[in-house]
């Protein structure tokens, strides 16, 4: 059976409070054994840390969201440093900068992305970023911070733009978006990426492939996400699924089986 690893999936969402045993089931029945979760503001991590705790194959990381701004204290980030000690996350994320909402102010969510990207580099760990209408100004961060590995999520960049996340030690992340047609920017930069440097990822219950419009996505829906990728590239899904896998694996160091 193919084995997939979701890198980026919100599984502590309210949306799946009803159901989430039912949602991981139907998960490791599609053959999605792992997922990343990864946070969104400190109120949440709580409750992030027991739902990964709940169920094998789920991996939490702890960070603050740049939507989440206003939630966010000076406070929150010596709290997360404490949880990162304390916790062992896989990454420090969901972190990150979002250009895209005006209201958000840009100086703040500065501040607080390149604090994460220093705990990220401090405690060698990687880190899950959001870069929104702000790839080159989340390239620049990376840069001045340095010495850091991890991914863009959901990327919305260039081909350019990507090849200098590579050259930064930085995976890019694709899910639903490019099994919409009218993605052809992106469609483009999966068929042509390096497949070294490609993670498949849900962002369940946000971003749900095209044949799930305007529904719940969910992991077990990664399989429309792997199907697409090889189709667009060529190859065969298998190959796809195999060096996915590896390659979410090595960015997050996770083990073989889930535990």
């Amino acid at each position: 059976m193919t084995f997939l690893i979701d890198s980026h999936c919100h599984l502590d969402a309210a949306e799946f409070d009803a159901d989430r045993a039912t949602v991981i089931q139907r998960a490791q029945a599609a053959g999605v054994g792992m997922q990343v979760v990864p946070a969104t503001h400190a109120e949440a991590w709580p409750g992030l840390r027991e739902v990964c705790a709940d169920a094998p194959g789920l991996y939490p990381a702890y960070g603050l969201h740049p939507v989440f701004l206003e939630q966010h204290t000076l406070a929150h980030l010596d709290a997360l440093a404490g949880w990162i000690a304390r916790e062992l996350p896989v990454a420090v994320g969901e972190c990150g900068l979002d250009y895209f909402i005006d209201a958000l102010d840009r100086d703040a969510q500065q501040y607080y992305f390149e604090a994460q990207l220093e705990l990220a580099r401090d405690h060698d760990l990687p880190v899950i970023v959001h870069a929104r209408r702000a790839v080159d100004a989340t390239i620049a961060a990376i840069r001045r911070v340095g010495k850091l590995r991890g991914v863009v999520h959901s990327f919305p960049g260039s081909p350019e733009q990507a090849r200098q996340l590579r050259e930064l030690g930085f995976m890019i992340g694709l899910g639903g978006p490019i099994t919409y047609e009218r993605a052809r920017r992106l469609r483009r930069l999966v068929a042509e990426m390096p497949l070294d440097q490609l993670l498949l990822e849900t962002d369940a219950p946000d971003q749900p492939d095209a044949d799930n419009r305007g529904g719940r996505n969910e992991p077990a829906l990664l399989v429309r996400v792997l199907d697409v990728v090889a189709s667009l590239r060529g190859q065969d899904r298998e190959e796809i699924a195999a060096a996915t896998t590896a390659n979410t694996r090595r960015l997050f160091n996770l083990p073989a089986s889930a535990a």
